[in-house]
Order: structure tokens, then sequence, then C-alpha cells
């Protein structure tokens, strides 16, 4: 080998060192910005841009060492230095050193991280976690559980749950009782959990249990207020009744409770004047209801299917609720109940195409008018109103009115929560929108659909890991509700980690939502074909009732006339997806073009008209 072959095959494998001395030291920088970064309050995206910015330096930084070469001169072209000038075989060994001193240096991080830094991370949250958990719960907050079905026919579930969740929202109704949302309290429901525990997870001060045994016109009732942290009995009756004086006794228990906290505080037991204003408040709370022993059956039956959330039961749900209507007209309740099972499958259902969608919303006006014609101010109806006017009447400033109204009637409502966050959403509000959905997830931390929304306001700032974390916790309480595993679905492709979006999102049950999810995820892979055939199956399946997902494709995609095309259609099929339009974060290609201003004015969602 002559000279000059030898310092060109020692130059060769110098820029070899160098890559692999770029590459080890590249690591060891995105660990420690990992863990420093965010020690400093650093926002989300500044690790990343830290991985970005190395991996695209590394082409570059070859190149450079390739094309020059440090002499005792200072850096010099390759090809001005003779090889008789070269120090290639000192900087070989030099470089030799430094990648050993890299790689001794990330075996001495990654020690640290591993024994030292991690176990003091998890020692920090354990001890969050139990200063959390150790909070004293405010003295006034109680937990209705799942009374016991002690009846014969163990059909009638929905009985012993309707009257202690019937319970439980009149006691949600008292000024100044915090009340565990419906969801949280019955995920206790079978389970041998003690008095502690449940107070514990739900944080609150007392619980409220009981039994029911219904046989023939004969029912009885067994309630007891217990205090949480020690389990010790604060009060307990037994009611036998006939069926039709039932709700005197629903009456009945729930002053009882609210005069028992009211007089634990005061130091002993309400007085007359106390009592009338408790009597009042609970007669407040009880609007709405009927008289009619079946229809109140078939209500209650209703309601034990609706909060199953899918698409068969809520069905089973509307029978139940349309009987309850047809036996008692002037039930305020049950047409609140029927209008929200129809505005369900305007948001989540396809059977039916634009057909269907177009019954299910007329059948949902004409339940919350009837509704709110009994009752003006029932917070029931006041619900699935204001999702009429976010989702399908795009009327932004009546559904605020609306919300307000009904959080002003039950502030501690998580659906309420819920909704006043999307409408956060629409309108561009988007610390206000996570707020919301904070507050419905703590006052519902087992609500699936609570967890979802918070997910996706977490997701729609920037905060995808914690946004994951959060549609894991839903898809663990409820493995089958839409859009969920597409959730997750979507935080990856955000990231830009195509086959985890893709993976992810085929394990959801709405097709809508898994085939956006795969066709964009294809699309950024280069598998056009794949990508193709997803969004040729979603514009067949649901080109009437998902052209707002059509159109997020094509955004995707920029394709911005098609985009544009399926948003006007959405806009003309009243798709529940376009009050989350100014947030999406499959849209921005858009967002340069005239025409996304000029749709956002005929959505009512400009800067000027929102103010």
């Amino acid at each position: 080998m002559n000279i000059d072959n030898f310092f060109t095959e020692l130059k060769r494998r110098n820029v070899i060192r160098f890559a692999g001395l770029y590459l080890v030291g590249s690591w060891l920088l995105v660990q420690v910005a990992s863990t420093v970064l965010p020690m400093f309050g650093a926002p989300e995206w500044l690790p990343r841009s830290v991985v970005i910015l190395l991996t695209i330096g590394f082409v570059p930084a070859l190149i450079f060492s390739w094309v020059f070469e440090l002499t005792p001169q200072g850096l010099k072209r390759d090809e001005d230095v003779a090889p008789e000038e070269s120090i290639a075989p000192q900087t070989a060994r030099r470089m030799n050193r430094m990648i050993i001193a890299v790689l001794l240096l990330a075996v001495a991080y990654f020690a640290v991280d591993k024994f030292a830094l991690n176990p003091r991370r998890e020692k920090s949250a354990a001890r969050m976690s139990s200063s959390e958990s150790n909070a004293a719960p405010n003295a006034k907050s109680v937990a209705v559980l799942a009374f016991a079905n002690l009846s014969d026919d163990k059909g009638s579930e929905y009985f012993s749950d309707g009257i202690s969740e019937e319970l439980l929202t009149v006691l949600q109704k008292i000024p100044g009782l915090h009340v565990a949302a419906r969801t949280s309290a019955f995920s206790f429901k079978g389970k041998n959990a003690t008095a502690q525990e449940i107070g514990e997870k739900l944080g609150v001060a007392h619980l409220v249990e009981g039994s029911v045994r219904k046989a023939g016109d004969v029912v009885r009732i067994a309630a007891r207020l217990t205090q949480a942290n020690t389990g010790e009995e604060q009060w307990s009756e037994n009611y036998t009744r006939n069926l039709k004086d039932v709700f005197a006794v629903q009456t009945e228990i729930a002053q009882t409770i609210v005069e028992q906290l009211r007089g634990q505080l005061t130091g002993g037991a309400a007085n007359p004047t106390t009592k009338a204003e408790i009597q009042a408040e609970v007669r407040a709370a009880v609007k709405g209801g009927t008289k009619n022993i079946q229809a109140h059956e078939s209500y209650l039956q209703g309601r034990f299917f609706a909060n199953r959330h899918s698409e068969k039961e809520t069905g089973q749900a509307r029978v139940a609720y349309q009987r309850a209507v047809e036996l008692d007209p002037k039930f305020a309740l049950a047409w609140a109940g029927l209008a929200q099972t129809h505005v369900w499958d305007c948001n989540y259902a396809t059977e039916g195409g634009q057909k269907g969608f177009n019954e299910h919303l007329s059948a949902a006006r004409d339940a919350v008018g009837r509704a709110l014609a009994l009752e003006p101010d029932l917070p029931d109806a006041l619900f699935p109103r204001a999702t009429i006017e976010t989702n399908f009447d795009y009327n932004w400033k009546a559904a605020a009115e609306t919300l307000r109204k009904a959080l002003a009637l039950t502030p501690q409502d998580p659906a309420l929560l819920m909704w006043a966050g999307n409408l956060a959403a629409a309108r561009g509000e988007m610390t206000e929108s996570l707020e919301f959905n904070r507050r419905a997830v703590a006052l519902d931390p087992v609500n699936a659909q609570a967890r979802e929304f918070l997910a996706s306001a977490l997701s729609v700032t920037g905060k995808q890991e914690e946004a994951r974390a959060e549609y894991a916790r839903a898809i663990e309480l409820n493995p089958s509700a839409p859009n969920s595993h597409a959730g997750v679905g979507l935080t990856y492709l955000l990231e830009r980690r195509f086959e985890e979006a893709a993976v992810a999102a085929q394990k959801d049950a709405a097709d809508w939502a898994r085939l956006l999810i795969v066709s964009c995820a294809r699309w950024s892979q280069k598998r056009i074909p794949e990508s193709d055939a997803a969004l040729a199956e979603l514009i067949a399946n649901t080109s009437e009732t998902g052209a707002y997902q059509i159109a997020e494709v094509y955004a995707y995609r920029n394709d911005k006339d098609h985009a544009f095309e399926w948003l006007e259609r959405a806009r003309r099929q009243r798709d529940a997806g376009l009050p989350g339009l100014r947030a999406d974060t499959l849209l921005p290609n858009l967002h340069d073009d005239p025409c996304w201003n000029a749709f956002l004015r005929t959505m009512g969602l400009a800067d000027d008209q929102l103010k």
C-alpha cells in the first residue's frame, strides 16, 4: 500500500470513528436533556427539538469531517494537507480515547439514573400520591354507593341502582354539599372494599350505603350513613313501603342525610328553621319526576342502560325512556333521558346514514323541548340542549348561556363540565378547555368518557405523553369506548411514530376513528395503496356521517381542495366533529389558505365573531 492509499484509508477510518463518537455523544446528551430539562420546567417540545437537531446535524458533520482535517496550524481542507504534514494517526488515537471516555460517561450516567435518580423519582411520586390521599376530605362530602339488590328477581338490578342513583342526583343539587360522581361511586359495586379505602379513593368523608328488596308492590329500603375514615355508622333506617310511596322514601332519606351532615358540622341536631330550609332544597332538587310507578320503573331501566355508553344499550335505553313518557307524558326527566339517547346516536352512531341522523336530531329537539316546557330549569334537559347547540347548530353563544345556566344549578356534574370543555375548545380557549376537563376527572375519576375528553385536551396542547396515559386509563375502564384506541394512535401520529399510530388505532371499536388514523399513518410511511384503501373504506362507509374525518385525511395529505370540499359537506350534514375545527391537530396544512378563514367565518368561529 503506497503512502497516499494509507492516508486515505486512515482518513476513512477516522470518519467512522467520528460517526461513532457523534452517535454515542448524542445519545448521552439526549438522555441528560430528557432528565434535566423537565426539572427546570422546560416545555415538552424542547427535548424533542434536541433530538431533531442532532439528527439533522449528523450528515453535515460527517461531510465536514471528511472534507477538513485538523492540523497543528488549525483546520484545513483535506486536499491542502500533504501526507507528511498529516496528523491523522494522532487524531485517530485521540478519538479512540474520546470514544472510550464518552462510553464510560454513558455507563456512569446509566448507573446513576437507574440506582440513584430513578428511585428518588419514584419516592417523590409516592410522597406526592401519599400527600394527596392523606389530605383531609371536605367534611360536607359524601359518596352514594350502589344499593345492593336483594330482590329475588336479579333482573331488577336496574331498580336498586336507580334508587341509589336518584338519591345521589338529589344530593348533588344541594348547595354546599360535595358529592362523588355516579360513575366513580358505582365503581365499587360488587367489590369488598372497606369504608376507608373507598373514602380515600373518592376523597369523601361520608358514605351512603344500602339495599333494596322489591317483592310485588312492596319495597324495602335499608339506608345508612357511615364515617368513611373509621367505618363508624352515624345513622341508619329501614323503610317498608308500597311501591307508590317509594318517591316519598327517597325524599325522606335525602333530607335525613343532609340534616345529619349539617348537624355534625354545627355540633347538634338541625333546628326547625334549618329543617325547613333542607326540605325546600330537597324539593327543588327532585323536580321533573313522576308519581306513575310503571313510568318510574321504565325510567330507571333507561338510566341503567344509558350508563353503559354503547350503541346497543343506548338503543335499549331509548326504548325504556319512550315507554316512560308514553305512560306519563308529563315526566320531564324521562323526556330529558330520551333526548340524550338520540343525541348519543347523532354523535357516535353511523347506522342509517344521513336519514337516520336527521331523524335522531329531530327527535332529540322534540324531547328537549318537551322536557324544558315542563321544567324550564331542569339540568338533565339543559345538557342535551347545550350538546345540540354546540355539535349540530354551531350556536356558540346560545350553548355558552345554556351551560352557564346548567352549571349554576349543578356545578358538580362531570358531564356538564366536559361539555363546557368542548365548547371552550371550539372557541379556541385551550387552557380553559383543559381546566374544565381536569375538574370533570377530579369529580369522576373512573369515568372513561371524562378521561377521554381530558386526553384529547392534553393532546391538543402538545402533551402527548400525558394524553396517552389518560387514553390508557379510559381504555382500561371501557375498552369498547369509541375513539380511545384511535386517540392513542393520534398522539403517536403527532410524534411521527407512524407504525405505532397505525397499530394502536387498529384496535378501535369505531371504524371512522380507526380508518382516519390508519390512512394518515400509512400516508406518512409512503405506503400509499394502504392509505388509499383506508380512505376509500372511510368514504364508502361513513360519507354521510363521517365527512369531517374524511376532510381530516385530505388535510393531512395537504390536498386542500378535497379537504375544504369535505368540510363544507360536513357543515351541510351537521357533523359533530366540526366544533373541534380550531383545535384540530390534523388541519394545520389548511391554515395558510384563504379558504380557512372564510370557512371559520361560515361556522361563526372567526376571532371577531367569538368576542
